[in-house]
């Protein structure tokens, strides 16, 4: 493949380009923010806030491809006395440990789950509802999503599976994503790829070999002028806030009576907020009807439960709402092969977090984005093939 063009410069798109290059095809990218990252960026200073999940996963080829390429940044290690002030919201009280229930149904292989089944009922019928209740809490924090246990037993199952993997599949970059995204830029235009920012793309360049979109779903449906390209994501109030510091804040208040997560990241990295602070940042999802101050009010309640004077103590925050950019979700009788298709003909790919492709979280952006490269590889030998076939012919 001689030239490829990648329209947009987040997690998806650098993956695509490295891997591309890696091949030795030209490869232009076009990113229309001033700085590359997408979604994995992370805020200047002096909190250095990340726009939703902060962890990368090491349960599958997604981690093994960057540790290969050595672009796995240093990981944040949490103390062991921070990882034991982990609480969880039951009944209205703030606990030390979940039930017992919820560690038993994460270690069911999600093999097990069924796809056409909603997570509830499945999990009701094997334990009962109250641990089918504290297990779709749970897995809130790998989807964003308001109603997790009315989404496919096989899409949750999974999901639960890894975020209450022991020992934690989940680790943390130090510094936060863009760390992860300043090397995976380095690495691509060491490999010769033309990084262009501030360069909007408006209309689909045709003509010029391969193209891969690795934009939200809602502006790849625009540029494609495609409106079938939708697929059910979350919608989730991101609240981040900066303490004064206390000794003995929790380090997770995960809320097992509704999907919410509240985690102080600088308990396992203290460079995120300035000396004598710590940063908070949680997320609540919310209904299709619910509204930011009803996340932030969730926010609070946890807040008030499990951080001791913390209004008296604020010191910074910041409130918003993402809707549509948490990652697919998927409903009973769906898989990942239901999603928008990667291949939408004629040379076009399209790529990102709610597409055809498997893992969780930021991994279906991965698994897209080298599955895109791999069929326009394979489409350009295949028309390499033919033409030299025709050529022989006319020979």
């Amino acid at each position: 493949m001689r030239k490829l063009t990648i329209i947009g410069g987040g997690f998806a798109g650098l993956t695509a380009a490295i891997t591309a290059a890696e091949a030795g095809t030209e490869v232009t990218l076009h990113e229309a923010h001033r700085t590359l990252g997408g979604r994995g960026r992370t805020a200047d200073g002096p909190y250095r806030t990340n726009e939703g999940p902060h962890a990368l996963y090491n349960g599958g080829p997604h981690w093994t491809w960057l540790e290969q390429r050595g672009l796995i940044p240093p990981l944040a290690v949490l103390p062991t006395a921070e990882a034991l002030r982990f609480r969880v919201h039951r009944d209205g009280a703030v606990r030390r440990t979940p039930p017992l229930s919820l560690f038993r149904q994460a270690r069911r292989s999600p093999e097990q789950a069924p796809v056409d089944l909603d997570f509830r009922t499945w999990v009701t019928g094997l334990a009962g509802e109250s641990t089918a209740r504290v297990a779709a809490s749970y897995s809130g924090v790998a989807l964003f999503h308001h109603d997790p246990g009315s989404l496919s037993a096989r899409f949750v199952q999974e999901r639960l599976h890894r975020a209450a993997a022991l020992p934690p599949e989940a680790h943390y970059i130090r510094g936060g994503w863009g760390e992860l995204i300043e090397r995976m830029a380095t690495r691509a235009r060491e490999l010769g790829v033309r990084i262009e920012t501030s360069s909007r793309v408006d209309v689909l360049p045709l003509g010029g070999g391969p193209v891969i979109v690795a934009t939200a779903l809602p502006a790849a449906a625009r540029l494609l002028d495609d409106p079938s390209l939708t697929w059910e994501s979350g919608r989730t109030v991101l609240f981040d806030l900066a303490l004064r510091t206390r000794k003995g804040d929790p380090f997770v208040v995960s809320d097992l009576d509704a999907p919410g997560w509240v985690e102080r990241f600088t308990a396992q990295d203290p460079s995120l907020a300035p000396a004598g602070q710590q940063l908070v940042q949680a997320q609540l999802p919310i209904g299709p009807d619910a509204s930011k101050a009803d996340g932030v009010a969730h926010a609070e309640r946890l807040l008030d439960l499990g951080f001791p004077g913390w209004r008296e103590r604020e010191v910074w925050r910041r409130e918003s709402v993402s809707q549509g950019r948490t990652g697919a979700v998927d409903r009973p009788g769906t898989t990942w092969r239901d999603r928008p298709a990667v291949d939408r003909g004629d040379g076009v790919y399209l790529v990102g977090d709610q597409v055809a492709a498997p893992g969780v979280l930021s991994e279906v952006s991965f698994t897209s984005a080298v599955e895109a490269v791999s069929l326009a590889l394979r489409a350009d030998l295949v028309d390499r093939h033919h033409k030299h076939g025709l050529d022989l012919k006319r020979a």
